[in-house]
């Protein structure tokens, strides 16, 4: 797992490089100059196009005035250095590539305090203004500069942060950010490029390495980090000899009704596609042929409005409840009947969270160790209303350490909460995947995962991975527009082959 890192520990990382490897901070600058333009000049091939370089006084701005130079060797000579000296502060390293600018005979323009700012004409601009050194609102000169610059609607190319945003915290609703086009970031991504608040902002995002203390990264004290495809890899087990349907479980699905039995059907459908032994179907008589129709590998167990189905707990590995159940009176004494009579993790979705969320005294009666997937309303319905993501971060490592469960907060990135109070990011799916039954699949692939024994976390990690990579595989290859999570199901035993292999 990478560990994701806050503003703070990043630029204790670079101190702890400088220190160790060891190289001064101004080459450690230009080695992260060097990255940002070797991925610049693949993407913007013109060198024809005029670029306008942005740069504040701080490290941020040391950047800027590097890759000015540097993007001037590469031959893009249509540039012009605005350096906004709004107060009287610089940093060390600004200074030194200040006077390397000087030296390779770069022209620059300043903008003082209370300036008037000058008409930008550039085709591109580069934002290297203030970074991840911000720790208040933009106000004053800066944000008089940047409310211009979105005016403009340029192309926008931030190094590191765009001027304004924050790295980690909240983010307020009425925030004056630089919108870019694409931020080139140096060796990870910070944490709330990872969360919808960015989405205004950052319409791209590319990392660059730039050889920070790995040692450091993996050893920071950090409650984030972000899920890769080594890390599926080494989770997902191999299929051995002389296995049998008994060795990968029998996962108990609870779902749909009449008029929701495709919830029903992709949820059992993903249960078995994922490898689960045996799949058995918790449904209303009435999905009976639809069930026999579409998926004969699935049994059967019927539920009948007037009482509970005669369910053999010690007979299933697993329990998954909740995909298009509806919010009925048979749903609340479901639950209740998992809870007195079931003691191993079960998997609680959509309509089951529902009815959770009107029953919170039944959270805490959930058998340790239980998986919740809501998406963000159902997840303040459960735990109140946020008014921001960072906000619902910091309650879901709080509710799954204190309920002992494990949250999936549903998202672009979507976040495992662990009840150790850690927060796993996904880095998988896209948004071809949006559509309706999704969450279904993935209620199904976690149930599998946890009835062939695999641990509730790496259920959660493994199970949100793979159902975001096979959309992956099927979207961005083929440049799909969308993908239906039928698609998805069909692909999850390719997906999961291919990581293993």
């Amino acid at each position: 797992m990478l560990p994701l890192l806050i503003s703070k520990q990043i630029r204790e990382a670079d101190a702890y490089t400088i220190a160790h490897e060891p190289i001064s901070s101004i080459e450690l600058m230009e080695r992260a100059s060097k990255a940002f333009v070797g991925w610049f000049i693949n993407h913007f091939q013109d060198k024809k196009q005029t670029i306008a370089v942005y740069c504040g006084t701080g490290n941020n701005g040391g950047d800027g005035l590097a890759i000015t130079r540097i993007l001037c060797d590469h031959g893009y000579c249509n540039i012009d250095v605005k350096i906004c000296r709004f107060s009287d502060k610089a940093s060390d390293d600004f200074n030194g590539n200040f006077k390397r600018l000087k030296t390779a005979k770069i022209a620059f323009q300043t903008l003082k305090n209370g300036s008037e700012t000058p008409r930008e004409t550039a085709d591109i601009i580069i934002d290297a203004m203030l970074g991840t050194g911000l720790n208040k609102p933009l106000a004053g000169d800066y944000k008089k500069l940047v409310g211009y610059l979105n005016s403009l609607q340029k192309t926008v190319v931030a190094v590191d942060v765009p001027t304004g945003f924050y790295t980690d915290g909240e983010i307020a609703k009425n925030a004056t950010v630089l919108m870019a086009d694409l931020v080139i970031t140096f060796q990870q991504p910070k944490i709330n490029f990872l969360l919808p608040e960015s989405g205004p902002y950052i319409n791209c995002c590319e990392v660059v390495k730039i050889g920070l203390s790995e040692e450091f990264i993996n050893n920071a004290d950090t409650p984030y980090f972000l899920v890769e495809e080594r890390d599926a890899h080494q989770l997902l087990k191999l299929r051995k000899r002389f296995s049998n349907k008994g060795t990968y479980g029998h996962a108990l699905i609870i779902a749909g009704k009449d008029e929701t039995m495709g919830a029903a059907l992709l949820a059992s459908s993903a249960c078995a596609h994922a490898g689960a032994g045996l799949t058995t179907a918790c449904i209303p008589q009435s999905g009976l042929v639809a069930l026999n129709s579409s998926m004969p590998e699935v049994m059967a167990l019927l539920r009948r409005e007037d009482k509970l189905p005669d369910i053999k707990w010690d007979k299933y590995s697993t329990i998954g409840i909740g995909p298009g159940l509806g919010k009925e009176p048979e749903t609340l004494k479901l639950l209740k009947a998992i809870c007195k009579n079931y003691s191993r993790p079960i998997v609680v979705d959509a309509d089951a969270l529902n009815v959770l969320a009107e029953n919170k005294a039944l959270l805490k009666k959930l058998p340790a160790g239980s998986i919740i997937t809501p998406h963000m309303k159902e997840f303040d319905r459960l735990f109140g209303e946020h008014t921001s993501w960072w906000q619902r971060l910091q309650t879901a490592k709080a509710k799954a350490n204190e309920l002992n469960i494990y949250i999936i907060l549903k998202n672009t990135y979507t976040i495992t909460a662990t009840p150790n109070e850690r927060l796993y990011f996904n880095s998988t799916g896209n948004a071809a995947m949006a559509s309706g039954g999704m969450g279904d699949v993935l209620t199904g692939v976690i149930t599998s995962l946890l009835a062939q024994q695999y641990t509730p976390q790496d259920a959660c990690l493994l199970g949100v991975y793979i159902h975001g990579k096979a959309g992956d595989e099927l979207a961005l290859p083929n440049r799909l527009y969308a993908v239906l999570p039928t698609n998805i199901i069909a692909r999850l035993p390719v997906t999961m082959a291919k990581l293993k292999a």
